[in-house]
């Protein structure tokens, strides 16, 4: 017989790469040693004219999977982190206040 499920509520964390803010990703998926920042080489970068450029990569159980500028990184309710895109996060989560 098939039946019909709802998911349940689930009250998440989650950050935006912005591409600028890799010492709070850092700082918070790196707790249980979830995350990877790769710098990219850039020859702005080489002769001191721009930042450098990080990507993060976050390690999941299903391999390590990059995150892309805009996406959000989850937390989810074991503790695990993982990307998600940005309009897949706007359909599926809501802030919640406090």
């Amino acid at each position: 017989m098939i039946k019909k499920y709802v998911k349940k509520p689930v009250t998440i964390e989650a950050i935006q790469w912005a591409g600028d803010n890799a010492v709070e990703i850092d700082q918070w998926c790196n707790n249980g040693g979830s995350l990877s920042m790769c710098m990219e080489p850039s020859a702005a970068y080489e002769v001191g004219k721009a930042p450098p450029i990080f990507t993060p990569i976050i390690h999941t159980l299903e391999g390590d999977m990059i995150v892309s500028k805009g996406d959000y990184i989850i937390k989810g309710v074991h503790g695990e982190f993982y990307p998600c895109k940005p309009d897949i996060f706007m359909e599926t989560y809501e802030e919640v206040e406090g």
